[in-house]
C-alpha cells in the first residue's frame, strides 16, 4: 500500500479546495509505518482517507485502524485519478504546495479481506453504492524454520558451563495454512470491533465466508452493524463544493492566489426584514400533518403486506409530539414514512426529521391513498389500521417537508413527485443539521438560491447529487406488494391472523 496527500483538481474549487490520503494496495507489515511517517508530515491536520485494497496483513490492518482512530480521521473506499504526475511516475511530484493533484471516485473501489479491519478505524465511515466491502475467513500462514546453533562452553570443575548460543544458519523447512480462524485470533479481533464501535456481526460475517471466497456486504446491512456511519458516497468527504460550508472542514485549504488571500465563493441571502419560520404555501387552508397506520391492500401480498405510516399534511410545532405517539404505538416496528407535505414549521421539521434520525426510520415522498374509507368520514380516524395503495405521481414535498425528509435512514423520491424548496429562516440552524444528517452542501445552497416565496423545483439528479436522495428508486422499495417475497425480508411486513386478514382484505368483485 502506498500513500499520497492528494488536492482536489476538479474545475471551480480553487483557491479552497479539499484535500486527502490516498492509500491504494495491498496492506503488508511495513504499511503501519509508511502511514505513520506520512501523518508526521501533515503536522496534525486532519485529512480523509480514500482507499482502495484488496487486504493483506491482519495485524498491520488492526495497527493501521487502531492509528487512524487515533488521529481522528475519516475514510472512505474510493480511487484517485491523479491529473499531471502520480505516485508510481518516478522523479514526478506534484507543486510546493499539495503533493498531488486528483479527483477521487467510488466507482469499482473495493476494501476486502483485511481492509474492512483498518477501515473500522474512520471516526466517519462511508461507502458509496458503486464501491465493495467484503469479508472472508482469514488465513493463517505458519512457516517452517530449520536452525543451526553454534553453542560455545568451558569446563569448571569437570562441568560444562555454556557461555553462549548463535544462531549460525536458517533454513526453509516448509509451511502451512489455515483456513479456520482460532479462538485467540477471534478473541483479538472481537475486541478491536468493540473498541471500534462496531458490531459483531461483521465478524459472524468473516467467520461464515470461506477464505476462498469474498462476501460483498450490502448497504443497508453495513449500517445495521455500525461498520459504515451513512449511506453517503465519498462526495461527503472530497467533493469540490465542500469547502463552502460553514464552518469549512478541515481537510480544506486555501492557497492563495499571487500571495493574496481570495475569498471563498459562497451563497449567502441577506433579506430586507425578518423572515418567518414557516415555508410560503398556496392561498388554502391546508390541513395539520396527520399520521395513519396503513397496511397495502394489493392481493398480490396477502396474507404477508408491507405496513407503512402515511405522513399528509402541513409540518406544525405539533408534528413531531404526534409523530412520536403513534411510534410508541407500534411496538418498536420500523415502518417507513411515506410523506406529501406542501412544507410548515421549521422548528417542527427539524425536530420531526431528528425523531425520525432516532428511530432508524426509512422516508419516501408519495401519497396514500385509502381504499377501506375516507379519512374525512365520521368514524373512519377511529381505526387503528387502515388499508391503502401508495401513488407518487402528484405527491409534493415543499420547502421545510425537505428538512424533514433529511431525517430518515433511506431516502426516496420518485421521478413523478414534485420537490420544490426556498429560502426559509433559521438558516444556521438548517444548516448545522443537515451538516448533521450528512446532507451535502448543495442543498443548503439550492435553498437559499430561491428566496422567500420563490420555490425551486429539484431534479432526480440534484437530489442525488446533494445526497438527500439514497436511491433513484420509488416509494414501492419501501410498499410495494411483493417486497415481503424478499429475503431478508423487510422490517414493515407482517402477517395478519387469519380472521383479521379476511376482515381487513378489501372487497373483490
Amino acid at each position: 500500500m502506498r500513500f499520497a496527500v492528494v488536492r482536489s483538481s476538479a474545475p471551480g474549487c480553487e483557491p479552497n479546495c479539499p484535500e486527502w490520503i490516498s492509500a491504494e494496495g495491498t496492506i503488508e507489515a511495513g504499511t503501519p509505518a509508511l502511514f505513520k511517517r506520512l501523518l508526521k508530515t501533515l503536522g496534525g491536520r486532519q485529512l480523509p482517507i480514500v482507499v482502495n485494497s484488496p487486504g493483506g496483513n491482519v495485524d498491520a490492518a488492526l495497527q493501521l485502524g487502531r492509528a487512524i482512530r487515533k488521529a481522528k480521521l475519516d475514510i472512505a473506499v474510493g480511487t484517485t485519478e491523479f491529473s499531471g504526475c502520480s505516485p508510481e511516475m518516478k522523479n514526478c511530484r506534484g507543486d510546493e504546495d499539495a503533493s498531488y493533484l486528483g479527483v477521487a471516485n467510488d466507482s469499482g473501489a473495493m476494501c476486502n479481506s483485511a481492509c474492512p479491519l483498518m477501515f473500522a478505524g474512520g471516526v466517519r465511515r462511508v461507502v458509496g453504492e458503486w464501491a465493495y466491502l467484503g469479508v472472508h475467513q482469514i488465513t493463517t500462514t505458519y512457516r517452517r524454520e530449520k536452525l543451526l546453533y553454534r553453542t560455545t562452553y568451558k569446563i569448571v570443575n569437570g562441568k560444562k558451563k555454556v557461555l553462549g548460543t548463535k544462531i549460525v544458519s536458517r533454513k526453509n523447512a516448509g509451511s502451512y495454512k489455515t483456513y479456520e480462524m482460532s479462538k485467540a485470533v477471534e478473541k483479538r479481533l472481537s475486541g478491536y470491533l468493540k473498541e471500534m464501535g462496531i458490531e459483531q456481526g461483521v465478524l459472524d460475517v468473516m467467520k461464515a465466508t470461506p477464505a476462498s471466497d469474498i462476501r460483498q456486504i450490502e448497504p443497508d446491512d453495513m449500517l445495521e452493524m455500525k461498520l459504515v456511519t451513512s449511506l453517503d458516497s465519498l462526495d461527503l468527504l472530497t467533493e469540490n463544493t465542500i469547502c463552502r460550508r460553514n464552518p469549512v472542514p478541515a481537510n480544506c485549504r486555501e492557497i492563495p492566489t499571487n500571495g493574496k488571500q481570495v475569498a471563498v465563493a459562497s451563497v449567502e441571502i441577506k433579506s430586507a426584514g425578518p423572515q418567518p419560520t414557516e415555508a410560503a404555501s398556496s392561498s388554502r387552508p391546508e390541513q395539520d400533518m396527520r399520521f395513519v397506520l396503513v397496511r397495502g391492500s394489493n392481493p398480490l401480498c396477502d396474507p404477508d403486506c408491507p405496513e407503512w405510516i402515511s405522513a399528509e399534511g402541513a409540518i406544525v410545532a405539533g408534528t413531531p409530539d404526534r409523530l412520536r405517539e403513534l411510534l410508541d404505538t407500534v411496538g418498536g416496528r420500523r415502518l417507513p414514512l411515506v410523506v406529501n407535505s406542501p412544507g410548515g414549521d421549521v422548528q417542527g421539521a427539524l425536530a420531526a426529521g431528528r425523531l425520525i434520525r432516532e428511530r432508524g426510520l426509512d422516508v419516501a415522498v408519495a401519497r396514500t391513498d385509502f381504499l377501506d374509507c375516507d379519512l374525512g368520514a365520521v368514524g373512519c380516524g377511529a381505526k387503528d389500521l387502515h388499508t391503502g395503495l401508495t401513488v407518487d405521481a402528484g405527491a409534493e414535498c415543499d420547502a421545510a417537508c425537505a428538512v424533514m425528509i433529511a431525517g430518515g435512514t433511506r431516502r426516496f423520491v420518485g421521478a413523478n413527485v414534485h420537490f420544490l424548496v426556498h429560502s426559509m429562516g433559521m438558516e444556521d440552524k438548517v444548516k448545522a443539521y443537515l451538516e448533521e444528517m450528512a446532507i451535502g452542501a448543495g442543498l443548503f445552497v439550492a435553498m437559499q438560491s430561491a428566496r422567500y416565496a420563490k420555490h425551486r423545483e429539484l431534479s432526480q439528479d440534484e437530489l442525488a447529487e446533494f445526497g438527500l436522495t439514497t436511491g433513484r428508486q420509488s416509494v414501492d422499495t419501501l410498499t410495494g406488494a411483493t417486497i415481503c417475497k424478499s429475503s431478508p425480508k423487510p422490517d414493515n411486513c407482517r402477517v395478519l391472523p387469519a380472521a383479521n386478514a379476511a376482515a381487513e382484505a378489501p372487497a373483490k368483485l
